[in-house]
């Protein structure tokens, strides 16, 4: 046997559709500040003679994203019972998609180090979501006992498996990355929501043309997870490989506290599960509505008309449509300011003020901030005091235009620069010696006075100008 390893790993990532109302009943999925237990009824809690029936928006929300990741969409899908007794799932079966899901073969490009990575997709079926384990007195497996959380049981999922073609935790976190921001801009899926999106991986090792057991590592609830949580199955099991053990086919939990995967059962095999057809819910057929489900502009398409229509950088397209509502916000500013300006004030300024606040761009009013940077594009306001103006408006709540007046940050005018120049010149007579004796560095000093003299409102590059002009006229006069 040879150390010359390969990682295979293969992801299932369970996405709960944006719906108002659960699976198969009518209860709300509105239950994030809700009580224990109070978002529930016959239906999702399984209760004797109560009998599903199928939410038509989460089945066209599932041809969407079907569509979105060239799936091809079965005419005709059904509903499985998927048997296994869990405390979260009261009717000891989840009711999921088994032969016939609803999207299949289908395909998602992704970008790791510059290299774009075709990930194949088996299938992104829909079932219901178990409820919610609250371990009290510390994880799954220090608990002192754990209780359960009915809410969210039976809120729409839609589970997409890809084939085993990933090759590294990094590409894993890539691919989870690359179908968030797919459905974003589908409005399909609350990233916002606690829980919305979970990852279970299925991880093993191929040596010398033989790819061992694999693990399967559940409940990863970050994109940051799913690299610490496969950094660390995929070490755990090169370890044992090179200490000549075997690698034990099961189930393992990810532990976010510590880092680290944890055994919880040896893996079920499909055949656990005893599926059958679920009597309750007819054959669904998707013919009559499937071609009319509409998909807009996806992150890659619109990443690629930024750059041909605004001539932006790939970076700069990268961060721009990372969010569909950054995106939109781009589009909403550079509709009344040059596109470039834009992209700098909004990828650069506007995103890294909200990222230092830990805000979403949602809470900026995208017609406020155009008013803003249209300031600065019309030298109303220098780069310097817009910051400042964005920075009060974010922490305030308020309209940074409103800063600006406020505060009065609008830009020197020409009068007022060759003013606060001259009397600069005047008081710093050593400064001015310095540099008509050759220090050019001097000017930067007086830069400085000018700009604290204007309250930092001049434009500095006007003010080297100016100052030049002033000293070089001096210059002429004296020699």
């Amino acid at each position: 046997m040879t150390d010359d390893f390969e990682v295979v790993i293969g992801l299932e990532i369970h996405v709960q559709l944006d719906t108002e109302t659960k699976m198969f009943c009518s209860c709300s999925t509105d239950y994030d500040d809700a009580e224990p237990n109070t978002h529930t009824c016959p239906v999702c809690l399984g209760l004797p003679g109560a009998l599903p029936v199928v939410n038509k928006r989460a089945v066209e929300y599932a041809v969407r994203v079907g569509k979105a990741l060239d799936c091809e969409i079965r005419d005709e899908t059904r509903f499985h019972r998927k048997n296994y007794f869990y405390p979260d799932l009261p009717k000891n079966f989840q009711i999921s998609q088994y032969d016939a899901p609803i999207n299949e073969d289908g395909s998602l490009v992704v970008s790791v180090e510059d290299e774009d990575h075709e990930i194949r997709i088996r299938r992104a079926h829909m079932e219901e979501d178990p409820g919610s384990l609250v371990h009290k007195g510390g994880s799954i497996e220090r608990s002192n006992y754990t209780l359960v959380d009915y809410n969210r049981s039976g809120t729409p999922l839609l589970e997409t498996v890809t084939e085993p073609d990933i090759r590294s935790p990094e590409e894993a976190r890539a691919v989870v990355d690359t179908l968030r921001e797919i459905l974003e801009y589908l409005d399909v899926f609350d990233a916002s929501r606690a829980g919305a999106l979970r990852v279970d991986a299925n991880v093993s090792i191929s040596q010398d043309g033989e790819t061992g057991n694999r693990t399967e590592v559940k409940n990863i609830g970050s994109t940051k997870g799913v690299v610490r949580a496969l950094r660390y199955e995929v070490t755990r099991q090169k370890n044992r490989l090179k200490r000549g053990g075997d690698v034990t086919q099961e189930t393992r939990h990810y532990d976010d506290d510590r880092g680290v995967t944890v055994t919880l059962r040896e893996k079920e095999e499909e055949k656990d599960y005893r599926y059958f057809e679920e009597a309750d819910i007819p054959v669904l057929r998707t013919t009559e509505f499937k071609d009319d489900v509409g998909v807009p502009e996806l992150p890659r398409e619109r990443r690629d008309r930024f750059r041909d229509e605004y001539g932006v950088s790939d970076e700069v397209a990268e961060k721009l449509t990372s969010r569909k509502t950054v995106a939109d916000m781009y589009e909403d500013v550079s509709e009344s300011v040059d596109p470039q300006l834009a992209a700098t004030w909004v990828a650069d300024e506007l995103l890294r003020e909200l990222n230092y606040r830990d805000a979403d761009v949602d809470t900026v009013d995208a017609q406020e901030f155009a008013a803003l940077v249209s300031l600065v594009s019309d030298d109303e306001l220098t780069d310097a005091n817009g910051v400042e103006a964005l920075r009060a408006a974010l922490d305030e709540d308020r309209p940074p235009v409103d800063i600006v007046d406020e505060r009065d940050l609008r830009a020197a005018t020409e009068d007022e620069t060759v003013e606060a120049t001259r009397e600069a010149i005047e008081e710093n007579p050593d400064a001015v010696d310095d540099y008509l004796g050759g220090d050019d560095g001097a000017i930067n000093f007086l830069v400085g006075q000018v700009m604290q003299k204007t309250g930092g409102s001049a434009d500095p590059a006007t003010v080297n100008e100016v100052l030049r002009d002033e000293l070089d006229g001096r210059k002429k006069q004296e020699g």
